[in-house]
């Protein structure tokens, strides 16, 4: 594995959610550039499994099973990364995600919708699953920072990535759970930048666009690859007219954390193929 980003060589990044289809490539790019990476994910083999791909491209990586949600088990994942690889230089707040439980069944109420028992309409959206989105989501960014930016503070070059949407710019229908949480994040961003700006530690955060997810795939594409009606409408109002893909996240990613960027904190980078520069008109 080439490594090339001097800034980066060396230094420990710790990514939540690292078992995930866009949160995997990162590690990839972070590994490539001579970070020590630790995968952390709900899913113990699928870390495990990332990290053994990324050292069988020689690079130096472990796979450390937490839950984002469950303060006791990223305390013993910190301790895991410090005897491992050491004290945490990057984190990566990558874990996130819907619920189905916070979503309508469609975009708009019209008459007659409250008439239908089989239709789940805004009064129907299950408080339990709206709080699940919002703590996954927010929480799970939250209770990683507290326990993995203490390593970072009288530190220099030490950077904190948190995952927005383009939900958090302007919300998308039927998901108003998850896209009222990302608009904390966005938030938590800022505010986050401000607090942690005394000790030098930068805090920003990546804004995807539509990619292609396990998430998202069945709601986006057809079983024979081809576009749903929602996927049309989304690429329809993407104008470079494509999906986004992990690897579209990587240069941003890389320029955030590296001493390039060294007086950016608090922003949020829309990487959405001109999503949220389209009027649709």
């Amino acid at each position: 594995m080439e490594k090339s980003n001097q800034s980066l060589k060396g230094k420990v990044a710790v990514i939540t959610g690292g078992g995930g289809v866009l949160c995997e490539v990162l590690a990839y790019a972070l590994a490539k550039e001579g970070a020590k990476v630790a995968i952390l994910d709900l899913n113990t083999d699928r870390a495990v499994e990332v990290a053994e791909k990324i050292k069988k491209q020689g690079g130096e990586a472990i796979g450390v099973e937490a839950n984002v949600l469950q303060k006791t088990s990223l305390i013993e994942a910190h301790q895991i990364v410090l005897d491992k690889l050491g004290a945490c230089d990057i984190l990566v707040n990558g874990a996130g995600g819907n619920h189905p439980m916070g979503t309508t069944a469609k975009p708009f109420l019209e008459e007659g919708d409250l008439e239908n028992e089989d239709l789940k309409t805004f009064f129907d959206l299950d408080t339990e699953g709206i709080k699940f989105v919002f703590d996954l989501n927010f929480i799970g960014s939250l209770l990683p920072t507290q326990i993995f930016a203490k390593d970072m503070v009288g530190k220099n070059g030490c950077s904190i990535i948190n995952i927005s949407s383009m939900n958090a710019f302007t919300p998308l229908t039927k998901i108003p759970a998850y896209s009222g949480a990302k608009a904390a994040i966005s938030n938590f961003t800022q505010w986050l930048a401000v607090h942690f700006s005394k000790m030098g530690i930068r805090v920003n955060a990546l804004a995807p666009g539509f990619f292609l997810t396990e998430q998202n795939r069945s709601l986006l594409t057809n079983e024979d690859g081809s576009l749903t009606a929602r996927g049309t409408q989304v690429i329809e109002h993407t104008p470079l007219g494509r999906f986004g893909k992990p690897e579209d996240l990587v240069s941003s990613l890389l320029w955030l954390v590296s001493d390039e960027s060294s007086f950016v904190t608090g922003i949020v980078v829309p990487i959405d193929g001109g999503f949220s520069a389209y009027s649709g008109v």
